[in-house]
């Protein structure tokens, strides 16, 4: 199994409780685990009833198992200022002022909340890494709503490329500007020792070493409901992520609605066992259209899943937890 282990899909379908639910499952087999959302509309601290923030923080009551939430906003001000500071440290004070307004603007664009929320995604990356300052065995992403979680994961290869750009345009203008006032061999050295040039050269062997764990240490799992518009989505959803070399390990299907009891004849009864045979169909149809495998059928719980209802829902997730790709004791395959 993967160092790495996103969960995805569109809004309302259950990630949350699913990433949180396998973080709980690899804690509970051994491994050290943390769960990260980067997901706008947190409720990672709703379901392990503790406050949880930009750093990680031990889950109580659950050995082995750390958690945090990405802050969006915050890290968009921080990407900004960070910008703001690089520019103004390379640029004369009577254009600080411009420059500070045209950054702002930048940052209102669209995309820019990915490119922000990017660098504080691969921060976590590196920090779980093998060698980095963490070295969690597993970390679990519970990711933004599809569209966002697209965009995210296909910044690595569009970013490293539009940086070969901008380097080279960097490197042509002081070529130019500095042969024109200093010669040619004082023009090579400007080139060497820039500072610009270097940052835009870090930020692109940060963006290979995401684009790289990405495609080879990380495993992606969608989340959905059983009703026409979560099918469709996912069905685009793995279609885009094929398109950047990714693959869908698995689906879970979530918020699956329990049959009533044989005795129940009244409404209510009549109104389960239809709403249950329309999600058979779409269930079918989900393992009919879908080459990507069912890990697990998750019924509605009457009340928020946490505690020990968490526990229930992890118990059905027929995911790898080990190095060895074992399911950990106690998991069975998910019933037709």
């Amino acid at each position: 199994m993967t160092r790495f282990v996103f969960f995805g899909g569109k809004g309302g379908v259950g990630k949350t409780t699913m990433s949180s639910a396998y973080g709980l499952k690899c804690a509970d087999a051994g491994l050290d685990t943390l769960v990260v959302s980067t997901d706008p509309a947190h409720s990672t601290s709703d379901v392990f009833d503790q406050q949880f923030g930009d750093d990680p923080r031990a889950v109580e009551g659950r050995d082995g198992l750390w958690a945090m939430e990405i802050d969006p906003d915050e890290e968009v001000e921080a990407h900004m200022q960070e910008i703001k500071r690089r520019m103004n440290e390379q640029v004369s004070a009577a254009i600080v002022n411009e420059i500070d307004r045209q950054i702002e603007l930048a940052h209102r664009t669209p995309g820019a909340y990915e490119a922000a929320l990017f660098d504080r995604f691969i921060e976590v990356m590196r920090s779980a890494a093998p060698d980095g300052a963490d070295d969690y065995d597993r970390v679990v992403f519970d990711t933004s709503p599809t569209g966002g979680t697209l965009r995210l994961l296909s910044l690595p290869e569009f970013l490293g490329a539009w940086i070969d750009r901008l380097v080279e345009k960097r490197k042509r203008s002081i070529d130019l500007f500095e042969k024109a006032a200093i010669g040619d061999r004082e023009a090579r050295r400007k080139v060497e020792t820039d500072p610009l040039i270097a940052h835009l050269i870090e930020r692109k062997e940060k963006f290979e070493f995401a684009g790289r764990v990405l495609r080879e240490d990380a495993a992606f799992y969608l989340v959905l409901n059983p009703d026409e518009l979560s099918i469709r989505e996912t069905s685009r959803t793995i279609e885009e992520l094929s398109g950047q070399g990714l693959t869908v390990d698995g689906l879970v299907v979530n918020k699956v609605t329990p049959g009533p009891d044989d005795d129940e004849q009244g409404r209510g009864g009549q109104y389960l066992r239809e709403r249950v045979a329309t999600e058979r169909e779409r269930i079918d149809q989900i393992r009919a259209e879908f080459d990507q495998p069912l890990v697990a059928r998750i019924e509605s719980r009457v009340s928020e899943v946490k505690g020990d209802l968490l526990a229930d829902v992890a118990a059905e997730l027929d995911i790898p937890v080990r190095a060895d790709g074992r399911p950990a004791s106690g998991t069975e395959s998910v019933e037709p």
